[in-house]
């Protein structure tokens, strides 16, 4: 690998399969074209069956100073990475790449952006229990990202217990407790959490509905749904409904996003209301 001329432009994408319906395009070409920077974000298919780590030198070599990485490659590419952050190395997945002197570093920031979009919300949330729905990657860096910010209780309903076993253990280090309960029994632990994350695909558009009641929710809880197609989600309908404080994908996504686009500028973009309104233009939301 050899480092790109500090005089091209500089090239930064997502890597996935597929990476078609990707919005971090419009995210990170935004912020560059409004920050005046000489960079181009473009998407960066490469199948699951193709040499990752060859993928990500020869991108190197044509000017890219990092990448992005979604679906199916996050494991994939935190075995290619030469060093790696502590939130990478706690998950063993990373989303963020960086080309630097010869080597690729990896880092996650799904967590941190999760935590941020909470903070943005401006909810009490902070040093209250927890009910996290589902046990996917994302609810990985949820749970994890949830514990280092004082959780004193994490519940973990998902539909299939041994999904959610690996995930509880990553805890076993924490001082924060997660029980894992059936997901006949997801509505255990409402009544004294101050924060509720459907980590699902239930409520995203061509899914079923999340089947949940927010009667025994404690008052002036926080509701987050993390996925954003649609953005409205009718779990997020119903805690508005309720008068509790609904937190849409878009938070974590633009999030997220921001600590990317650090790593390889140097400089922290705006999250914004201009932003989130191109946002959900995009998704016909406006």
């Amino acid at each position: 690998m050899s480092q790109a001329d500090p005089q091209e432009r500089q090239r930064t994408g997502i890597i996935g399969w597929p990476v078609t319906h990707s919005r971090s395009p419009l995210i990170h070409n935004g912020w560059i074209e409004q920050l005046g920077l000489s960079a181009q974000y473009d998407r960066c298919p490469i199948s699951p069956e193709a040499d990752f780590r060859g993928a990500l030198e020869a991108m190197a070599r044509v000017g890219f100073i990092g990448a992005n990485v979604t679906i199916p490659h996050k494991e994939t590419a935190f075995a290619a990475v030469n060093r790696c952050d502590a939130a990478a190395a706690k998950l063993g997945a990373v989303n963020t790449l960086l080309f630097d002197d010869g080597e690729i570093i990896g880092s996650n920031t799904d967590g941190a952006g999760f935590i941020a979009a909470l903070d943005a919300a401006a909810g009490n949330w902070r040093g209250q229990p927890a009910v996290v729905l589902g046990a996917g990657g994302a609810t990985r860096a949820i749970i994890v990202a949830l514990a280092e910010a004082g959780a004193p209780h994490i519940t973990l309903a998902n539909r299939t217990r041994a999904r959610a076993e690996p995930l509880a253990a990553l805890l076993d280090d924490s001082p924060t407790q997660c029980t894992i309960v059936d997901w006949a029994q997801r509505h255990e632990g409402l009544a004294d959490c101050g924060l509720l994350v459907n980590a699902t695909s239930l409520g995203m558009g061509g899914h079923p509905p999340l089947e949940l009641s927010l009667d025994g929710l404690a008052s002036g809880a926080m509701v987050s749904d993390i996925v954003y197609t649609p953005l409205h989600t009718p779990l997020l309908q119903m805690a508005r409904a309720g008068g509790y404080i609904a937190v849409d994908g878009l938070g974590m996504l633009m999030n997220q996003a921001a600590l990317s686009f650090e790593t390889w500028f140097g400089v922290k973009p705006p999250v914004d209301a201009a932003l989130r309104a191109r946002l959900m233009a995009d998704l016909g939301e406006a």
